[in-house]
Order: C-alpha cells, then sequence, then structure tokens
C-alpha cells in the first residue's frame, strides 16, 4: 500500500525535476522516497538516513508499497551518500534552516550552475534560510506556502546559478509565497512573529524601520527578487 503523504511532502515531491534522479536525504521512515519510487518518474530514487533505525523502517516502508526494488536506501551523513552529478534534484525535509545550509555547505558540488533543485521545507527560520540561499547564489524555482498539522510551511526549491542578491527583511520573511494559494494565510502567521523578531533590534535602525512598517501594515520597500515566475525551471 502507498503510503499518504502530508502537504509538505506531497509539494515537496511536485518540484522534484521529473526524468532525472533525486534523492531523498533524511528520508526518515521512507514515505515520499516510496511515493517518488513508485511513481516510476525517475530513473533512480535514493532515499538516506543518519540513522539505521529510521532507514530499517525506510525498507519496511519501501517494501509495503511494492516498489523496494524501485529504490535505493544508504546510511550516511548529509550528502555524503551522494556524488556530483548523481541525481538531479534533492530534498531536505524537516531539519532546520542552519542544519539545511550546513549540509549543502559540506557539499561543494551543489554549488555549481546546472547542478541539483535543492528542495527544502525548513522546520524552522524560513527567513534565514531564504537570505542564505539568496546570499550564496541559489535562485528559487518555487517558495510554496502549505499548511499541515496546525502550522504554516514553506516548501522552497532553489538552484544555483551564482546571482548573489541581498534581500530585504520583508523578501525573507516572505519570498514568493504570496503568489500561491495560502499566501495571505502564511503571511499573517509569519506577522505574528513579528513583535518577537522587534525585541533588541536597535531603535532608528533600517530593520527596525521595517519591521516597524510591517507591524504598521504599511507596505514594504522591497526590491524585486531574482527568483523565477513559479513553475518556470532553470536552464540547465
Amino acid at each position: 500500500m502507498l503510503p499518504t503523504l502530508d502537504a509538505r511532502l506531497a509539494a515537496a515531491a511536485e518540484l522534484v525535476r521529473p526524468g532525472e534522479p533525486v534523492a531523498d536525504i533524511g528520508c526518515d521512515h521512507g514515505k515520499l522516497t516510496a511515493v517518488l519510487a513508485a511513481s516510476g518518474k525517475y530513473p533512480k530514487v535514493i532515499g538516506a538516513d543518519l540513522r539505521p533505525g529510521p532507514l530499517a523502517k525506510a525498507e519496511q516502508t519501501l517494501e509495503h508499497a511494492g516498489c523496494k526494488d524501485r529504490a535505493e536506501l544508504r546510511l550516511g551523513d548529509g550528502l555524503s551518500v551522494l556524488t556530483e552529478n548523481e541525481v538531479g534534484s534533492i530534498v531536505l525535509a524537516g531539519v532546520s534552516a542552519q542544519t539545511t545550509w550546513e549540509i549543502l555547505e559540506k557539499a561543494p558540488w551543489v554549488f555549481t550552475v546546472g547542478g541539483p533543485r535543492i528542495i527544502m521545507i525548513p522546520a524552522t527560520r524560513h527567513d534565514a534560510l531564504r537570505r542564505w540561499l539568496w546570499e550564496h547564489g541559489f535562485s528559487f524555482a518555487a517558495d510554496r506556502p502549505v499548511q499541515a498539522a496546525g502550522r504554516w510551511y514553506a516548501v522552497m526549491a532553489a538552484e544555483y546559478t551564482g546571482r548573489v542578491y541581498a534581500p530585504t527583511f520583508a523578501e525573507c520573511l516572505f519570498g514568493s509565497t504570496g503568489e500561491w494559494p495560502g499566501g495571505k494565510g502564511y503571511a499573517d502567521w509569519q506577522k505574528a512573529k513579528l513583535p518577537r523578531m522587534r525585541l533588541g533590534v536597535p531603535d532608528g535602525s533600517a530593520l527596525a524601520q521595517e519591521i516597524d512598517s510591517l507591524l504598521a501594515g504599511l507596505p514594504s520597500q522591497a526590491a524585486s527578487r531574482p527568483a523565477l515566475p513559479k513553475g518556470e525551471p532553470l536552464a540547465k
């Protein structure tokens, strides 16, 4: 029986490049790995986890889904389980923003024009991950808000282009989630965090002024982002 994906993982699956190998890093119980493998859209599906326990459960998930022969499970830390050019998409779901970029930093080959699409579902600090991606030469193919288990998530897909960009605070807070259904709900959820974010920010600073403007409901003076329109793939 094929496992059911929640809204986060279902959105991530839709952002994987069809026709190319894909890796589900931190696959946990292997639900996404199984759905990708069973779809028949990818020549190779790799599920990887740092711990043997989840991998054993992932193997059971693949077996129950009848696609054990269409996926490969690997034990290892982050992207160390992959080789350069082995996959066209990499899914990193359910870890913090900082853990996400630390995993990427340990694999220099992802910082290559025409390299893999990185699909991320940060568990925390969406704004910080957006900033890191822009400042390190990545552009967004999608930044989709989804609601699961009573909270909002951002499902991001980015590829390295080498175009470094310095975003505003508002751009980091919302990304391009407003282009999707649910964008207003996500924006309201992010805005609810602003009073806490404002604490400790020096009065009169540019950041303080932007946060105060958002708190007052005034339009942000955000510059245009170097992101692709929703659904438009980056040229390889």
